[in-house]
């Protein structure tokens, strides 16, 4: 989430949403940056009009959330949409595969 909210900061402030920029931002904060997700998420974000995603996330926010919150978790779910998950490490899938084998001495 915190990729999220730098590349929003950047654009708040008018900046170039840049691996460069998002990796200041992060370790200004002292967060450690995983280079592949930054990569990821200027990938995802170019082309992507952020003001329009912004307001159209907006509208279809509750109306108990007001606007200035609303936004940036709206962004957030449009940004997190676009940045493909990291899968999960295979598990050992060895035992199971030894079981498999079984069925055909049963045949």
């Amino acid at each position: 989430m915190e990729y999220i909210y730098a590349s929003l900061l950047l654009h708040n402030a008018g900046k170039a949403i840049t691996e460069e920029a998002i990796t200041a931002v992060l370790k200004a904060v002292g967060i450690e940056v995983n280079e592949a997700r930054v990569k990821a998420l200027v990938a995802a974000l170019e082309g992507v009009n952020i003001e329009e995603a912004i307001s159209k996330a907006t509208f279809a926010a509750p109306a108990a959330v007001s606007p200035t919150v609303a936004a940036p978790a709206a962004a957030a779910s449009v940004v997190a949409a676009a940045v493909p998950i990291e899968e999960e490490e295979e598990k050992d899938h060895a035992e199971e595969d030894g079981m498999a084998g079984l069925g055909a001495l049963f045949g």
